[in-house]
């Protein structure tokens, strides 16, 4: 929504100015309180530019106020944890012709799962002894089973699914809600993500990037031991005064430099970053330090279990610990949270390719219990209601075996599930073939995945645009796409 209104214009134009400058936002926040600006002013000011098309908070009645989005780096194995397939069980051993990358038809063996598998709650999901933990909680999950998406190879898989372009550039999902919605809690970020302390994903960064938009409205990287942002305290011991007059001494010299380059967002971006670092110095220790949370929840999260037997697998404390630091965000305001598990390369991911059972054993119990812990608690806290946690990775795996026991990757037809944040609790969607390997019933490619959680968050995906390059952009691109509509509470 480009402002036509001159006057408005005019008065945007002058409290640009005026809050290019550390002091300006204070003084922006100050007004915007006051009612002074509009939505859309205040959100080009919050984002420290000026963008020529931004939304002005939602489209409607949001029914979640926050995102926790799980991903699982490496494309988890669907037939092995929520898409039980008994014929696929039935047939083992047996030789197929399948496609098993993009256009590449060969005859291949079928691999079952060797998990066992029962209904689960009032709702009689179906779940995989994988998860034991999860599995108690899917009278609160809706599992979509039937979605595909459109490149078979890692890194642009994850950029597909994290900003709906399969090549680096476009903003992340992230970055478009924060671009529609603002920051909650001006002392923290509006976007933040960890990563498995095995390390990133492919592209690293490229995935939580805001692309063409603003610098701002990129997400930030929290790391969950030491500090939570590299260089976040001074070096010296001076005080948090002397530390504003050199902040405002810099930002003296930075208005000059932007008043000759008013198109130009990495300063602004810049600027709001470091007026941002100097809140996060009190407020981003608090808001990760779980050291006063009772022992209760920290057993609810896994943090006090011991490591599984396999050697390789990091157990239920790394991932625990950002499952509660991200309940402990989102009470705080933060927008949209992400974390990875997952990290690296081969089995420190959910790569299966040697060993699906294997792969499993490792990653499984690194996860069930926190997620199961998650859900749980933001439900007692009332805030499952207005969270939606989505979990997912980048494709699925194959019905056949490669190397003998391990599943190789699947865009075909894979699944996500989502809770809380109005979507429909206990509820399977779609389906995929019967042996697990491509979606066939109410199929769903990933753009209708991202017009769901917008629409959670009250945004409407056609009009959620970003102008660039003479073209409206959006998250769910050219092509058509449909909310999920039946999977909605």
């Amino acid at each position: 929504m480009t402002p036509t209104d001159s006057h408005m214009a005019g008065r945007r134009s002058c409290v640009r100015d005026l809050a290019s400058g550390f002091a300006g936002l204070a003084l922006a926040d100050l007004l915007d309180r006051d009612g002074f600006f509009d939505q859309t002013a205040a959100a080009q000011i919050s984002a420290g530019a000026q963008p020529p098309a931004i939304a002005g908070g939602p489209h409607f009645a949001p029914r979640a106020k926050h995102v926790i989005f799980l991903f699982m780096y490496g494309g988890p194995t669907q037939m092995d944890t929520w898409d039980y397939k008994p014929e696929l069980q039935r047939r083992n051993g047996q030789s197929i012709e399948i496609e098993t990358r993009r256009r590449s038809v060969r005859k291949q063996t079928l691999l079952g799962s060797q998990r066992k598998f029962r209904q689960y709650g009032e709702s009689g999901l179906w779940g995989s002894d994988a998860f034991p933990y999860i599995n108690s909680c899917l009278d609160d999950i809706c599992v979509i089973k039937s979605l595909y998406a459109d490149t078979f190879a890692h890194g642009s898989a994850l950029l597909q699914m994290n900003s709906g372009r399969v090549i680096q550039g476009a903003p992340s999902i992230g970055s478009w809600l924060t671009l529609g919605l603002g920051h909650e809690n001006q002392n923290l970020p509006g976007y933040v993500v960890m990563l498995d302390p095995r390390g990133g994903p492919i592209a690293g960064a490229a995935n939580w990037s805001s692309g063409f938009m603003p610098a701002a409205f990129q997400g930030t990287h929290l790391r969950s031991r030491g500090e939570p942002i590299l260089d976040l305290n001074p070096k010296s011991d001076a005080a948090r005064g002397a530390q504003r007059d050199l902040i405002a001494t810099l930002d003296r010299f930075n208005l000059k430099h932007q008043r000759d380059r008013p198109g130009f967002s990495e300063l602004p971006a810049r600027i709001a970053s470091y007026e941002l670092a100097f809140k996060l110095q009190t407020a981003a220790p608090e808001a990760m330090d779980i050291s006063g949370e009772s022992l209760a929840t920290q057993r609810l999260y896994g943090l006090k279990d011991p490591k599984p037997a396999h050697p390789k697998s990091l157990g239920p404390y790394p991932f625990g610990q950002q499952c509660l630091i991200a309940r402990r965000l989102v009470e705080r305001g933060v927008r949209f949270v992400q974390l990875y598990s997952g990290g690296g390369h081969g089995d420190q991911n959910w790569d299966a390719h040697s060993h699906v059972e294997d792969n499993l054993r490792i990653h499984a119990p690194e996860i069930d219990r926190p997620i199961a812990g998650l859900l749980c608690d933001l439900k007692q806290r009332g805030l499952l209601q207005e969270t939606l946690v989505v979990w997912g990775g980048e494709f699925g795996r194959q019905a056949v075996a490669q190397g003998g026991s391990g599943r190789d990757h699947n865009p075909l037809g894979f699944l996500y599930w989502m809770a809380g944040g109005g979507i429909k609790g206990g509820y399977a969607h779609g389906s995929t073939d019967d042996l697990g390997h491509r979606a066939e019933t109410d199929r769903h490619h990933i753009r209708d995945l991202h017009a769901t959680i917008l629409n959670r968050m009250g945004l409407d995906h056609t009009r959620l645009t970003y102008l660039y390059g003479g073209l409206e952009h959006k998250l769910t691109g050219v092509r058509e796409a449909s909310v999920i509509q039946p999977i909605l509470a």
